[in-house]
């Protein structure tokens, strides 16, 4: 007899079959020499009411986002990274998810050295692949995350580590976590609901906790500057992945200015809260996001 209990399992089931096929087919459609982006999850910013018992825990990174397809690291565009051959060759020939990372603080160090087309072996030594999803893999984030610790181990090598997840009871330890976490030159927090099946796109199985909220646009065009900024870029004209426009001024150094991000570049931007419209509040260009 089916009972409602039963019916969810096996609806959590088939959804985690349907995603592994969904990873199986996307490394086939990404071979070595594709620059095809592949389909990840991506966060939304938590809500007052979330109930965070239900979601395992950690450190947002600075970092740059890193699939591993099973044969070469691919950024979010699809481009893949140059990294020497001895820090892939003892990762597993299977979807990874994670980021590259070179500790608190030196995101700019380590863009650098990930954009090289020819690889520094001593600069790599200092990169990281922090991992903390396991692309189409049946079973719930809490199951993943064990098998994740469990590939980590296998490779035996120090910069393939799995992203340490933790439980907290309620918002009240959330906070101090986060907290912790700034207080130690982090920059937030992500929650992965426990018992997700794997899924891509932007939902609410992933979330994100910052003391400032932060997210990215794509410029679309250059404002003119006037005064002290005249034959200078005034601001960036932006659009948000759901539409919204407008303009990004605060924020731009002289050397921005004068030489500012192509159109077509993805930036970064800091802000507080939103307009009715959905514009953002008090927005400030934070860094652009390159050719990740």
């Amino acid at each position: 007899m089916n009972t409602p209990g039963h019916e969810a399992r096996r609806r959590s089931r088939l959804a985690a079959c349907a995603a592994w096929a969904v990873a199986l087919l996307a490394c086939a459609i990404l071979p070595a020499g594709a620059d095809e982006a592949p389909p990840l999850l991506l966060a939304e910013t938590i809500g007052q009411d979330t109930e965070v018992s239900r979601y395992l825990v950690s450190e947002k990174l600075d970092g740059v986002r890193a699939f591993w397809d099973g044969h070469r690291l691919r950024a979010r565009s699809g481009k893949a990274f140059d990294a020497p051959p001895w820090f892939v060759e003892k990762f597993p020939a299977r979807p990874l998810d994670g980021e590259l990372w070179a500790g608190r603080g030196r995101f700019e160090r380590l863009s650098g050295i990930v954009r090289r087309e020819k690889p520094h072996d001593a600069e790599w030594r200092e990169v990281r692949y922090m991992i903390f999803e396991l692309p189409g893999a049946p079973g719930d984030f809490r199951e993943r995350a064990r098998l994740l610790r469990q590939i980590a181990d296998e490779a035996g090598v120090p910069w393939l580590q799995a992203v340490e997840q933790v439980e907290v009871k309620d918002r009240q330890a959330l906070e101090r976590k986060l907290a912790d976490v700034v207080r130690a030159g982090g920059e937030g927090l992500m929650l992965h609901r426990a018992d997700a099946p794997y899924s891509t796109g932007r939902n609410g199985d992933l979330l994100k906790m910052k003391l400032i909220q932060d997210a990215e646009a794509r410029v679309v065009g250059h404002v003119p500057g006037k005064g002290k900024y005249q034959g200078m870029l005034g601001a960036l004209r932006v659009r948000t992945e759901d539409g919204i426009e407008f303009s990004l001024g605060s924020g731009l150094s002289d050397a921005l200015r004068r030489e500012p991000p192509p159109i077509g570049a993805i930036v970064t931007y800091r802000y507080r809260g939103l307009t009715r419209r959905g514009v953002p509040r008090f927005a400030s260009y934070y860094r652009a996001r390159g050719d990740f």
